[in-house]
């Protein structure tokens, strides 16, 4: 893991990639997870690899009801960028995220979530992050899809 002293040089390393806050609620003094880890491009790669997966398999694929995948994309695209510091074009255009709900007609059981977990590993790994940024991201999408769970039926 690089590190990188404070701003003023003052206290600990911080881990390359996460941004400093002057106070609790203030604004970042560095980049944004979303700028550190190459911003739209990332993100764009990352949706576009998990859906070539998803365009295949036969859990997954029903549960998008648009024939074309393309609008999906984007609004994952759009919803992580959001979530890790860039644009807030999700929520201007879509509202309050609102996954559970957003998710609640579909039948999300424990094997959905494992092909989802299964395809978005494999997007994960394709994007050669360094290990910090691909642990944190990993470790967000892997709590998401554990909350989107609302059914325990086959």
């Amino acid at each position: 893991m690089s590190e990188s002293t404070n701003p003023a040089g003052s206290g600990p390393p911080q881990p390359a990639g996460v941004p400093l806050r002057g106070s609790e609620h203030g604004a970042a003094l560095g980049p944004s997870f979303y700028e550190a880890v190459g911003g739209r491009e990332t993100f764009h790669r990352l949706v576009t690899e998990f859906y070539r997966h998803v365009a295949d398999d036969p859990v997954l694929r029903p549960m998008y009801p648009e024939e074309d995948l393309g609008p999906a994309a984007e609004r994952l695209t759009m919803f992580l960028e959001q979530y890790w510091g860039g644009p807030g074009t999700y929520s201007e255009q879509r509202g309050h995220p609102r996954l559970r709900m957003r998710h609640q007609p579909f039948k999300v059981n424990p094997s959905a979530r494992d092909r989802w977990l299964a395809h978005m590993r494999a997007a994960v790994d394709t994007l050669d992050l360094p290990p910090l940024a691909e642990e944190t991201l990993w470790d967000y999408l892997e709590r998401a899809a554990f909350a989107m769970v609302n059914t325990f039926e086959d």
